[in-house]
């Protein structure tokens, strides 16, 4: 199978580090990629929201399969352009997007599905919730606790140019739920959790993500089956009585709160940096699984998880969220992978034969062990290898976990 991997960061290395494992995989190319993705195919200069340059590419090609990674082409309907063509596509038209696209469609959507979430507040008063409508990538949600923070939070969405909303705080421990989807049926792959916030102690602001771990003690297979049928599976009902049917990743964002699970929000996508811890552990041809989506086709397949655990660490420029940093040197890659790590190229660019960094977050470094703790330790020991001018991460990914601190879901 010939497949075309559309995107450039840390989630897309991972997808790429697993679909080249596939004995189904015949040739791996990928749009933009990325100096990691390169070791595992070919890569193509076409921005992933080039839509009229990847149908072409993909022509040329002669591809079996798009994978599209990030949300922004999805939302702009990268899918509704090369489905019409012929090529099938893992990832969702632009109208079943919109469940990412629009925090507003989505609270229209789970409301009609009676899926549970945070409820809507039709003024912004303290505690509660701040979220720009449109694409924010993962820094547009705003946790609100003090007027302050309150009054950052509305020019900061007004900034962005979208509407917004702003609904109930919800208190507890949040958990990610990736789930593949064909329209209609859903496959979980093993839960995660990961870390939003900038510093140590869950301060600062929201970032696409310092880091995650898989799995969630707490939260077996089983509670994992359940959560789908009462969390995904009507909303992929949903979307299809409106003519929307979801394909691709739908990727849930949940709550556990004493009161029960909650959804905070939907993605059309893979999670990042969710994706590198949880593609380690999935056991079985994903390859095949994601082409099955596409096709229609994925009732009757399953995805087993394997046993142990993964831990990511995101390593950071200095100044990310609010910038990143371009053309630092950046070390100590192939000693992290010398140890036994995986490392995800996230923001990174060849300078010659330099490799050197590219955006906000550089790389991800991913470690597997029996435990979390165990795996922890050895992610942060690889981590500790890599090195560039202003290189920072959190030093408290998965320790709650390691520390043997458990969900109680009722």
């Amino acid at each position: 199978m010939r497949v075309l991997l559309v995107g450039s960061g840390g989630r897309e290395h991972a997808l790429a580090w697993k679909l080249a494992q596939s004995p189904s995989l015949t040739e791996l190319h990928a749009a933009p990629g990325s100096p990691g993705i390169a070791r595992l195919g070919e890569c193509h200069p076409i921005r992933a929201e080039d839509a009229e340059g990847l149908l072409a590419l993909s022509h040329e090609l002669a591809v079996d399969l798009v994978v599209v990674g990030p949300e922004a082409p999805l939302v702009a309907g990268l899918a509704d352009v090369l489905r019409p063509a012929g090529i099938a596509v893992f990832g969702p038209s632009a109208a079943a997007a919109a469940i990412e696209g629009s925090k507003a469609f989505a609270k229209e959507v789970m409301t009609a599905a009676e899926v549970p979430t945070a409820a809507p507040l039709a003024v912004a008063r303290l505690p509660c919730v701040v979220k720009a409508d449109g694409l924010a990538a993962g820094k547009g949600v705003h946790v609100c606790r003090t007027q302050a923070e309150l009054d950052v939070a509305l020019r900061a969405v007004s900034a962005l140019g979208d509407a917004f909303v702003v609904e109930e705080l919800l208190e507890g421990q949040e958990v990610t739920l990736l789930a593949l989807c064909d329209g209609r049926a859903a496959v979980p792959l093993v839960p995660s959790q990961d870390f939003k916030r900038a510093y140590d102690g869950d301060e600062g602001p929201n970032t696409g993500g310092m880091g995650s771990y898989a799995p969630v003690p707490g939260l077996d297979s089983t509670q994992a089956a359940a959560l789908v049928e009462t969390i995904h599976e009507p909303v992929l009902a949903e979307l299809a009585r409106r003519g929307a049917p979801f394909i691709g990743l739908l990727n849930a964002g949940l709550m556990i709160t004493a009161d029960g699970v909650r959804v905070l929000e939907f993605n059309c996508r893979f999670g990042d940096p969710e994706t590198q811890s949880v593609l380690p552990l999935v056991e079985g041809d994903l390859l095949r699984a994601l082409a099955a989506a596409a096709a229609g086709e994925l009732e009757g397949v399953e995805l087993s998880t394997a046993p142990g655990a993964a831990v990511t660490v995101v390593v950071a420029a200095r100044g990310y969220p609010a910038e990143g940093d371009r053309g630092s040197e950046i070390t100590g890659v192939e000693a992290a992978e010398a140890a036994g790590a995986l490392v995800f190229h996230a923001g990174t660019a060849l300078q010659g034969e330099r490799l050197v960094t590219n955006g906000g977050r550089i790389v991800g470094v991913t470690a597997l062990g029996e435990t979390v703790a165990e795996a922890r330790a050895a992610a942060y020991g690889a981590a500790d290898l890599i090195e560039f001018d202003g290189a920072r991460r959190r030093d408290d990914i998965a320790l709650a976990a390691a520390e043997g601190q458990a969900l109680e879901i009722g």
